[in-house]
């Protein structure tokens, strides 16, 4: 059984991103030197990418750039030049910096890539996954997959009583988000919660509430960041903005 999550409160939002930065840059060094080399599966928006900003800063020679497997939890489904996409924005704040090599990074297809649907763009990332994975299995080692929360609980691509609250598959297109851009690509439960680390960053007041529900057991179908749980450890780490609803113990 997977342990239960536990929380971890900064100050605030300018000490989150480094704080998380600090401990991941730790957890793939640690990973390479069990295993030989390490994987990190990404998350955008604003704080994700702040954390990706840090981890450049403070990586130094800690961590073995040519030696990490790079994915992404989700991924808009548009052209690759879009500033909406997340991998844009990763390149652009770490894997340019550090200088991972293209074949660790394993980015979703964009709608100009050779995919027209996005059901076919999850289709082959999950083949993607699969070539990844070790004999017998679907899904490669995941070291650490970050992920963030919308205010009403989304995750991932997954939101609120949609479909892809109960997709089994690993990997599925999502049509018609509430959150534009409508049309995206994203890993579902059964592969963010093989990670052995699950970690969610989350900042913000307005995050709050939906941060106590996960955390006091809301239905994943109410609050899908309720049901992200790693093998090993899953991580809140918050602002304590995104606290303040807590009782008083998790703060």
């Amino acid at each position: 059984m997977a342990p239960q999550p536990s929380v971890l409160v900064e100050p605030d939002l300018e000490r989150l991103p480094r704080a998380v930065a600090e401990e991941l840059v730790a957890r793939l060094a640690d990973a390479q030197a069990t295993h030989g080399t390490a994987s990190v599966v990404l998350t955008g928006g604003g704080v994700g990418i702040a954390v990706l900003e840090q981890v450049a800063a403070v990586t130094g020679d800690r961590v073995d750039w040519s030696a990490v497997d790079v994915w992404w939890g989700d991924e808009r489904f548009v052209p690759a030049d879009d500033d909406e996409r997340n991998e844009k924005a990763a390149r652009r704040a770490l894997l340019d910096v550090v200088s991972v090599p293209q074949e660790r990074v394993h980015p979703m297809p964009p709608s100009d890539g050779p995919f027209a649907e996005p059901e076919d763009a999850a289709a082959w990332y999950a083949g993607e996954l699969a070539s990844a994975a070790p004999l017998g299995r679907d899904l490669p080692r995941f070291d650490v997959l970050l992920l963030g929360i919308g205010p009403e609980g989304h995750t991932a691509s997954i939101f609120p009583g949609s479909p892809a609250a109960r997709d089994e598959r690993p990997v599925f297109a999502v049509r018609n988000c509430p959150k534009p851009p409508p049309t995206r690509v994203s890993l579902g439960f059964t592969a963010i919660n093989s990670a052995d680390e699950v970690w969610l960053v989350v900042a913000g007041e307005e995050k709050a509430p939906v941060v106590a529900r996960a955390l006091a057991g809301a239905d994943p179908m109410e609050v899908p960041a309720a049901g992200v749980l790693g093998t090993r450890a899953t991580q809140w780490w918050l602002d304590r903005a995104a606290a303040s609803n807590l009782p008083d113990r998790s703060r």
